[in-house]
């Protein structure tokens, strides 16, 4: 009995194999409901990193980052050298105002001058009032009180003088007048140091760079109130550490911005060290009438740009091509195939701030990306 219910149990096993093998071809999904061709076919043209670094970027991408690219070639290029520089004031067209007393501020007729202001050399700007504590002021109003009452006696005599004309000689109502008029001028000069008003007037045209002061403020001599500067006449000072290069500098640009510069003007190179290094000074090229002045401040920290006399070889490309790939090194990426970009690691040194030259890593004829170079870095 045993035997028989255990041979069924195995037929029983079987045949529930044998069923769902034949029902397998038919447990598929529905239409609509299979994603497995479609995710294939939907990643097969998405950018995507591959194992060795290449980037694949499809048209219709490049078209959406807005890359584009430059043919690379091999030039004679000027050395360069990259140095710290800061804004200053070119001393023969800017200034600063600095009351000699100490005093209160009063606004002119005009009002103080705002930031931006343009102004006129010899224009008032401010008027300082004399400070006096009154300890100060009990010396001249006693020596004013002293020479009053002689005043008044010197008066009442020439007047009787005067009346007595024709019956004392003329050189007595002379020397009347005179010692009245004397006496006048003193009590004038004591009032006049009590009651003292300096107006502060712009030494230069330009416009107020810089504000220090308020109307009823009270200021010490020598302080600074107002700077003025021409925008269009600014100097820039670099630190060179290597004494040679002042007498290498075949041209110079200042650095304003991502890819832009301005073209410099050298004027000279100082003879005493400052901080160890030597200051190269540089003048700002002229613009055009009606052009807008550079973008500078004084005080303002810039990276200048000095091109030697010195010629070497190298590929120029725009600075956006440079940028930091793995480990932090510079790299650049060139466009090796219709949708296909490589990253190559660059040595490089500045050229004129818009460029920069480069010395290894690229040969001549590769097309090097020059916009949207950040955006292939970061396709995974």
């Amino acid at each position: 009995m045993k035997h028989t219910n255990f041979r069924s149990r195995r037929v029983a096993s079987s045949l529930c194999a044998l069923l769902l093998a034949a029902m397998a071809p038919l447990a598929q999904a529905g239409p609509g409901h299979d994603h497995g061709d479609d995710s294939v076919a939907a990643n097969s043209n998405a950018p995507k990193r591959q194992p060795d670094g290449r980037v694949f970027l499809p048209k219709p991408s490049q078209r959406q980052l807005g890359i584009r690219t430059l043919t690379t070639e091999e030039k004679s290029l000027p050395r360069s050298e990259a140095l710290n520089g800061r804004v200053v004031m070119d001393p023969n067209a800017g200034g600063k105002v600095q009351p000699t007393l100490a005093g209160r501020v009063e606004a002119g007729t005009g009002g103080l001058p705002l930031l931006g202001q343009a102004v006129r050399r010899g224009q008032a700007l401010a008027v300082v009032r004399a400070r006096v504590n009154p300890r100060g002021r009990a010396g001249p109003a006693a020596a004013g009180a002293a020479r009053r009452a002689p005043g008044q006696g010197a008066q009442r005599n020439l007047e009787r003088l005067q009346q007595l004309e024709g019956s004392v000689p003329q050189r007595e109502i002379d020397a009347g007048r005179i010692d009245l008029e004397g006496l006048k001028q003193r009590l004038a000069a004591v009032g006049s140091g009590v009651d003292a008003r300096e107006t502060l007037r712009a030494p230069v045209s330009g416009v107020i760079a810089a504000v220090n002061v308020v109307s009823g403020q009270v200021v010490d001599a020598r302080e600074v109130l107002f700077e003025i500067i021409d925008p269009a006449r600014l100097l820039i000072e670099a630190s060179a550490f290597d004494a040679n290069l002042a007498a290498q500098v075949s041209s110079a640009t200042v650095v304003t911005g991502v890819g832009s510069a301005l073209p410099l003007r050298f004027v000279g190179a100082g003879r005493v060290l400052r901080d160890g290094a030597l200051p190269l000074q540089f003048r700002t090229a002229p613009g055009k009438a009606g052009e807008a002045p550079p973008p500078l401040a004084v005080g303002q920290l810039v990276k200048v740009i000095v091109q030697t006399r010195t010629m070497v070889k190298g590929l120029p490309v725009p600075t956006a091509a440079v940028v930091k790939g793995a480990s932090n090194i510079d790299q650049v990426w060139v466009h090796t195939a219709a949708e296909t970009f490589e990253p190559r690691q660059v040595r490089w040194e500045p050229l004129d701030g818009a460029r920069l030259s480069v010395l290894s890593g690229l040969k001549a004829g590769d097309r090097v990306v020059v916009q949207g170079a950040p955006l292939l870095n970061q396709v995974r």
